[in-house]
């Protein structure tokens, strides 16, 4: 078998979650996704919503024999040699449909080839192969010691929790279902005076309610100070849920900037302009208070989008008065509040 190399690596990424306009939820999961020749594998498949199997929310010991699997330590888990390598990201269950592939060894090399969207105990290549993505040849050694470092690093990283700080309890306790209902940990405080620091290093972001004033901000980040936790901070635009859900997942995303699908998000005259990087699906929504300080949600754009810069238009309705724009994509959340 011969291949040209391609690098291998890993990088953190996520799932992003959500309150849907209709009310519903789509659930957050965080994950390490495969890199290969510098691009995120899961980008080559399209819009495909799905996560790796190295996600944070299972347990070590299966997260451990994951890594070990893909090490080829243990027997492939399908047929003929086959391993998941995306699949559903609401549950584990095959007949949801996985990306699979063949992974061998061949001499001291690591080949992943045949890639095929699977739903049961085989994989119709003619039918549902990925053709002409692969094969990759990667060296071992370099493949041995990115999956090596999950391993020494004793299972998955932490799962995501978030301090809610405010003076509107119903709001931030509403705000605090939302996101667990996701599956993003929140808790609501007015202050964090007294927190041991070992508690503050298990949040990933404080969230300030709209409510929340400047001493309360000023006397929470002196006690993130003081515990030597670098903690990133969301400043709640406007007391509408899923608008602060969506914040906070945008706050939340980890993988590096180079590899993120949604690029850019503009406001403006009228206009939501969006960069890509990889064709996906994107939803635009815009977010809005009546003149009762009722939330207001506006779907103003769900489809697929080629790599590039696109312009969509803000209805009169949606951008009336204070309003603010969504655009997400299976992987990727950004917030910006209209510029008139």
């Amino acid at each position: 078998m011969s291949a040209a190399y391609a690098t291998f690596g890993l990088a953190p990424a996520m799932r992003a979650g959500g309150v849907r306009a209709d009310g519903g939820y789509q659930l957050h999961r965080d994950f390490t996704d495969f890199v290969v020749d510098g691009r995120p594998l899961l980008f080559q498949l399209a819009d495909l919503d799905a996560v790796s199997p190295l996600a944070s929310d299972v347990p070590p010991a299966i997260f451990t024999a994951q890594v070990r699997s893909l090490l080829l330590e243990s027997a492939a888990p399908l047929p003929g040699n086959r391993y998941v390598v995306y699949g559903c990201p609401e549950c584990e269950d095959l007949a949801c449909g996985a990306v699979t592939a063949v992974i061998e060894h061949d001499g001291d090399d690591y080949v992943w080839r045949e890639f095929a969207w699977q739903t049961g105990e085989h994989a119709d290549l003619e039918l549902n192969g990925y053709h002409g993505l692969g094969p990759f040849r990667f060296r071992g050694p370099e493949y041995r010691a990115a999956l090596g470092a999950l391993l020494a690093e004793s299972g998955p990283p932490p799962g995501r929790r978030v301090l809610l700080i405010g003076a509107r309890v119903a709001l931030l306790a509403k705000l605090a279902a939302a996101l667990r209902a996701i599956g993003i940990g929140a808790d609501i405080t007015r202050d964090a005076d007294g927190v041991p620091a070992e508690e503050l290093r298990g949040y990933g972001a404080v969230a300030f309610g709209p409510a929340a004033g400047e001493a309360e901000r000023t006397a929470v980040r002196q006690a993130f100070e003081r515990a030597g936790v670098d903690v990133a901070y969301v400043d709640g635009l406007a007391p509408i849920v899923p608008l602060l859900v969506a914040q906070i997942e945008h706050t939340l995303e980890r993988s590096p900037l180079p590899q993120r699908r949604l690029a850019r998000l503009v406001a403006a005259d009228g206009t939501a302009g969006i960069e890509v990087t990889s064709p996906c699906r994107v939803r635009v929504t815009a977010y809005r208070l009546d003149r009762l300080s009722r939330p207001r949600a506006h779907e103003l754009f769900d489809g697929v989008l080629e790599p590039g810069r696109h312009r969509i238009p803000l209805d009169g309705k949606a951008a009336k008065g204070p309003s603010y724009v969504v655009a997400r994509t299976s992987g990727s959340v950004l917030v910006r509040a209209t510029v008139r």
